[in-house]
């Protein structure tokens, strides 16, 4: 069972939320939240699977919370997906950076919500499709100069190959498509960068991807 843990200051969109995700067998609502110290509270006692955590809330923000609750060793298993009213919110970025494993847009269908719950959980990072790149891009290229390439240094030639893949926002599907292997052999190249980079999730690796200067702004690949 997939517990969840609900971080949203409007009632009706927790109420929304919840309806959804109790309706499913394989997830629970477990706890709710109507600010960033709530939610911070909830996690720490229920040490929930995921939180999905609004980014504007009072007292404390999501922002916040989210660096509160990646930041602690005790609470390493628990996914973050930072939900937002706008799919180009320059804070969605910073939450990732902060170690949220993706992001999705209130409005997201249904399906995509649940598909959402399910892979973060399952260790995916989840961006929503069609503004990964253009998201990452922009705020990449407004964030500082991009940091020196030593910590890629102990990667393969093939991993920093894929990692690049994984900056522009491909699967492993789609990686392992694009350099002719399996789907299992471009899994385990990215889990060899992640745990070299020590990269909480796939979506710490696209940062990192983009801070290194391995990925620019605009390139396809």
């Amino acid at each position: 069972m997939i517990r969840v843990v609900l971080a949203d200051d409007q009632v009706l969109v927790r109420a929304g939320f919840r309806a959804l995700l109790d309706a499913q067998s394989d997830i629970e609502v477990v706890g709710e939240a109507a600010d960033g110290q709530q939610a911070l509270h909830a996690v720490r006692e229920l040490h929930p699977d995921a939180v999905l955590m609004d980014i504007r809330m009072p007292v404390m923000d999501g922002l916040a919370a989210t660096r509160r609750i990646t930041g602690d060793a005790a609470l390493a298993g628990v996914k973050v997906v930072v939900l937002t009213t706008f799919e180009l919110d320059e804070y969605v970025f910073e939450a990732i950076r902060a170690g949220a494993s993706g992001f999705l847009v209130k409005d997201t269908e249904p399906a995509e919500l649940l598909r959402a719950v399910r892979a973060v959980v399952d260790g995916d990072a989840l961006l929503s499709p069609g503004v990964t790149r253009r998201l990452i891009a922009e705020f990449a290229a407004r964030s500082k100069e991009p940091a020196a390439v030593g910590a890629l240094d102990q990667l393969t030639d093939r991993e920093r190959e894929v990692m690049a893949l994984v900056g522009i926002g491909l699967s492993n599907e789609e990686i392992a498509r694009r350099l002719v292997v399996s789907p299992l052999t471009a899994k385990t190249h990215v889990s060899r960068a992640m745990v070299k980079l020590g990269a909480r999730d796939r979506a710490q690796l696209v940062v990192l991807a983009y801070e290194s200067g391995l990925v620019r702004p605009g390139w396809l690949g």
